[in-house]
């Protein structure tokens, strides 16, 4: 069999065919309402078409309520994740703080018994400038100590009642009386 054959076959099959669909669509054209089965036939599609679309317009609108609704809980779910992370952070902070003024507090005290054990001590054989500098730094350690018990305590209530910040005016006194006061014990030990 020739191909040439084969498609002129084809293409005479196809040219029938088209002309058939072309009388249907033109007896359709020119029937105006067609028979009464074809009308009845022609409203209910038309009603069904319109009960389809009106189908899914409302699961189109359920899914967009859905995914709102899911959006708000993700988003308040993501706020409140947010909220706990930075409660979590202030939480260690706080904790660092009063973990670092009860160091000041433990050094303090360390540092004011070892002046009074040194006081007590070394006293008969210490000269005048050595033992009023190693009262001066007892005296600086105790104020060290005191200031670091009223940072503390000043910043446990502040935080507590959730505004105050970390750092105190009270807790860098305290250091820096304590570093005062243990130099002045570390230079009465010279004299």
């Amino acid at each position: 069999m020739n191909i040439f054959t084969l498609y002129k076959v084809f293409e005479t099959v196809m040219s029938v065919v088209g002309g058939r669909k072309d009388e249907r669509a033109d007896t359709v054209r020119t029937d105006n309402g067609g028979t009464p089965a074809q009308r009845l036939a022609n409203q209910v599609e038309n009603r069904l078409t319109n009960l389809v679309v009106v189908a899914l317009k409302e699961a189109f609108d359920r899914d967009h309520q859905r995914l709102e609704l899911e959006r708000t809980r993700l988003d308040e779910e993501r706020r409140i994740a947010e909220e706990q992370a930075r409660m979590e952070a202030w939480r260690r902070a706080v904790d660092r703080e009063i973990g670092r003024l009860r160091a000041l507090t433990g050094a303090g005290m360390l540092g004011w018994v070892t002046s009074v054990a040194l006081l007590v001590a070394r006293a008969s054989v210490m000269s005048g400038a050595g033992r009023g500098l190693l009262i001066g730094g007892s005296a600086l350690l105790l104020g060290s100590l005191a200031t670091a018990f009223s940072a503390e305590a000043t910043h446990d209530a502040s935080v507590r009642e959730g505004h105050g910040s970390l750092k105190t005016s009270a807790a860098t006194l305290s250091l820096s009386l304590l570093i005062a006061g243990t130099a002045a014990v570390a230079l009465s030990l010279i004299f």
